[in-house]
């Protein structure tokens, strides 16, 4: 299988929460079986629209997610970078794991959970980022090593207490959509 019919396949296995996000699998399962360019191929927009993958860390425990202080972004994010050329999603998750938090993935579910497609905000604002958001096991008790040069600060957050007016415009109903798979 192409890895532009494996893409297709994991973002038409997406459950939409809303007839938002409905509208937008919709519109990303067009652009895909369009036979543009997917994959972001020179810094910062090259193509406008490009894939990414959002990793959350997640204490179920605690109830508590990691979100990190993006110095490009100047918004508190989630972790995760963008694919590169021909590489699976969840092989994007792990990499970045590591070259992010100097840890290795561990996948609470194994498919995204969420789906957006958003216009970038910041230093290197503009550009269409289609960002899969998985959802990795993470420890709030534990100390994680990240990446000084991409994150001014990373933080747990308990649901109630996330910074939305400073996040990912779509983490709200992110977060929505995690305490419906919790439930």
């Amino acid at each position: 299988m192409s890895i532009r019919n494996e893409i297709n396949r994991i973002v038409d296995s997406i459950k939409p929460l809303d007839s938002i996000e409905k509208e937008c699998k919709d519109s990303i399962l067009k652009w895909i079986q369009s036979g543009d360019p997917l994959f972001r191929v020179q810094k910062p927009d090259i193509p406008n629209k490009h894939l990414v993958s959002y990793f959350v860390l997640f204490d179920e425990t605690c109830g508590k997610i990691l979100l990190v202080d993006h110095k490009k972004a100047q918004l508190w994010l989630p972790t995760g970078g963008h694919i590169e050329v021909d590489e699976h999603p969840k092989d994007t998750v792990e990499r970045e794991c590591m070259e992010e938090l100097n840890i290795k993935a561990k996948f609470w579910m194994k498919e995204p959970l969420f789906i957006t497609s958003t216009t970038t905000v910041g230093l290197t604002s503009g550009h269409t980022d289609v960002s899969l958001w998985y959802v990795l096991k993470g420890d709030s008790k534990k100390e994680y090593q990240y990446d000084l040069q991409e994150f001014n600060d990373i933080c747990w957050f308990y649901f109630d207490d996330i910074p939305y007016e400073k996040s990912d415009p779509e983490m709200k109903r992110f977060i929505k959509k995690m305490q419906l798979k919790l439930s």
